[in-house]
């Protein structure tokens, strides 16, 4: 791992550790709430989603045969890893605060923390393989003339 990947796989608990911090900031501050924001808007789902990125990027879009635009498969590829980070996120976010809730416990700093350190611990995960393709079967059937 280079110490680009290193960093890049880090961002997303930095982030966390960052919100977390910014709950010292006075409640009102425009600087805590985009910091909380960011986080939950994106960080939990992005460090669940670089555990699955090999697997991922194993198997580009294919766009569709009309269109010839060469940088398809790259820009969709990205806006759904994108789409899939903020997704797991807010689902990340709903599951936490529902477990706090169900046990009576809920408060913004625990769902935080929570989140943070499910956040901490997505990024420290060995990342998944991609599986080798499946073997291609021919398309005559069996007893067919073709």
């Amino acid at each position: 791992m280079t110490p680009q990947d290193l960093v890049v796989r880090m961002l997303p608990p930095f982030s966390g550790w960052l919100a977390l911090a910014a709950l010292a900031l006075p409640g009102g501050s425009p600087l805590r709430g985009a910091a909380v924001a960011v986080f939950l808007a994106a960080g939990p789902g992005a460090a669940l989603t670089g555990v699955c990125g090999p697997a991922l990027r194993a198997r580009p879009a294919r766009g569709p045969v009309e269109s010839r635009d060469p940088g398809f498969a790259r820009r969709s590829d990205l806006l759904e890893r994108l789409m899939l980070a903020v997704l797991l996120s807010v689902g990340a976010v709903v599951i936490v605060a529902t477990v706090l809730i169900a046990t009576h416990t809920f408060s913004a700093q625990r769902v935080l923390l929570a989140l943070t350190l499910l956040t901490t611990l997505a990024a420290c995960c060995p990342r998944l393989r991609a599986s080798p393709p499946a073997p291609r079967t021919s398309t005559t059937r069996k007893g067919s003339a073709l």
